[in-house]
């Protein structure tokens, strides 16, 4: 490997290249900093396809403390209300923050950015750009300021594969090519890979997002939170591509309203209707779904032929699949979407490893609970992108010694992603996450090209089958009932590993004594 990481020894590191890892660089600027990026800046983020907006309390009729009521009313008992009032009162902050880095918000006549709907929010809080084009104007704009910052050194197609550690701080970072590695020192690292949808068939997050950041953190012994918590969109275009394209819940908050194959509302009796929480809407999706009915988004009625102008982006891919939102329904389904667990971290992003930080759907700070409230994924990551910069520049660089590396391969989920569809979908059972974990445990724990990606999915199922209740985006069909008291979950590697070998040899007893 060619790269002069000598050069670069010292500086903090960030790992990941969506919007999270793009605005902490910008936030810790003039410090000379360090971005690795394991595809050009703007491709394979969840950033780059994100459509709906930002939530931020910018309207006449709204404040900070509705966008927090609303939001914890989705997380179902599990927000930090802490965390919630500092993300909800930093939000306008966070946008005017964007708009200086060069992104360009639609507006209304007057001149202040437009104000969208969206799922189970109160008010019309969504600020938006390019219509449902959000995600790739973000990274447009952050990622020319990043390329235009001096004191950011930017790595394109290199994978952090392990993080070094040295008396229990981090200590370096392995980094590898296809065919290479190398080490590069530093005492501080942010991990903003994003989330886990990579891990699951149907998706609509890159398929390369399988949670690395999360495995590197969980093998350095990193305290991992709410792992059981993954959101699915109740309305992905169904079709073979992926990931799957996403139909942005805003069209649903413009009135859209899904239906059958006969033309019948299949959410008319829930509360909410369309615009219930994404958990109860994905479920009665794939209810109706596995009755043998199809099921559409039609938005014929409210935006007609103005579909294709409010929302180009979806006119676009479905044009590309023969479909003409304009005059007929949009066919659905649910995907994995975003997850809600992640590396435990505080209110400056540590984590509980000494020298690592998490910023965006890698972390888990709180905000979200057991279910995300729409469009305050972008939100957390670029406030809280200010709050880790601040924590990074206020710690001391320190020095580590340069580490021999040996090569380790590349990851592949592919082994994986049957065992996460089957197990980890919108509805749980306990058998089928016991047969899961003891799948998963001996890829988890090899030095196949699958461990990584089998160490995350473990973490997962462990913490899945522990909680014995259904909560926000975890439903099992066992404990259909929610617990009286709601807890968080904290899980390590070490916690996890345990609990998987005790399940093995529960299941082998239980299978001696049925023989």
């Amino acid at each position: 490997m060619s790269r002069d990481f000598e050069a670069l020894a010292g500086r903090p590191v960030i790992v990941g290249g969506g919007l999270a890892g793009l605005m902490t660089a910008l936030r810790l600027a003039p410090e000379p900093v360090v971005l690795i990026s394991r595809a050009p800046l703007g491709h394979e983020t969840s950033s780059q396809l994100a459509q709906g907006g930002i939530a931020a309390s910018l309207g006449s009729d709204d404040d900070p403390s509705l966008h927090a009521a609303d939001t914890i009313a989705a997380g179902d008992g599990l927000c930090d209300a802490e965390v919630v009032r500092y993300v909800v009162h930093a939000a306008p902050a966070a946008i005017d923050a964007l708009i200086r880095f060069g992104v360009d918000f639609d507006r209304s006549e007057d001149g202040r950015p437009s104000l969208g709907l969206e799922a189970a929010h109160s008010r019309r809080r969504i600020v938006h750009a390019a219509g449902d084009g959000t995600g790739r104007e973000l990274m447009r704009a952050l990622t020319q300021a990043v390329r235009r910052m001096p004191s950011i050194t930017v790595i394109e197609d290199l994978e952090v594969r392990r993080l070094a550690m040295e008396d229990g701080a981090v200590a370096g970072l392995v980094v590898a090519t296809t065919d290479s590695a190398a080490f590069l020192t530093t005492r501080r690292v942010i991990i903003a890979t994003g989330g886990i949808g990579g891990l699951f068939f149907d998706t609509t997050n890159p398929e390369s997002s399988f949670g690395q950041g999360l495995a590197l953190a969980a093998r350095a012994g990193a305290v991992l939170a709410d792992l059981e918590f993954v959101q699915f969109h109740p309305t992905a275009l169904d079709a073979s591509s992926r990931p799957m394209p996403l139909v942005s819940e805003a069209v649903r908050g413009e009135g859209a309203a899904l239906i059958d194959e006969t033309g019948r509302r299949i959410v008319a009796d829930v509360a909410g209707a369309e615009l219930a929480p994404r958990d109860v809407v994905a479920r009665a999706v794939a209810r109706h779904l596995a009755k043998g009915h199809r099921v559409y988004l039609d938005a014929r009625e409210r935006t007609g032929s103005a579909f294709a102008v409010r929302f180009p982006a979806i006119a676009a891919f479905c044009k590309a699949a023969g479909i003409d939102p304009a005059r007929e329904p949009i066919p659905v389904r649910p995907a994995a979407h975003y997850h809600m667990g992640g590396i435990a971290v505080d209110l400056a992003g540590r984590s509980s490893i000494e020298g690592l930080w998490a910023c965006g759907e890698a972390a888990c700070t709180g905000l979200h609970g057991a279910n995300r409230l729409a469009s305050n994924s972008l939100l957390e990551g670029a406030v809280f992108a200010r709050a880790v910069a601040e924590s990074v520049a206020g710690t001391h660089a320190g020095r580590s010694r340069p580490t021999q590396v040996g090569f380790l391969p590349p990851a592949n989920p592919a082994l994986v992603r049957p065992i996460v569809s089957a197990a980890l979908g919108l509805v749980r059972n306990g058998p089928d996450l016991t047969d899961a974990v003891a799948s998963l445990l001996p890829m988890a724990v090899s030095e196949a090209p699958e461990a990584d990606p089998a160490l995350v999915a473990l973490m997962v199922a462990v913490a899945a089958r522990r909680r014995r209740e259904s909560r926000g985006a975890h439903f099992r069909s066992d404990f259909p009932s929610k617990a009286a008291i709601a807890r968080r979950s904290h899980l390590t590697l070490e916690q996890a590993l345990e609990a998987a070998q005790e399940s093995a040899v529960e299941t082998k007893h239980i299978l001696v004594r049925s023989a």
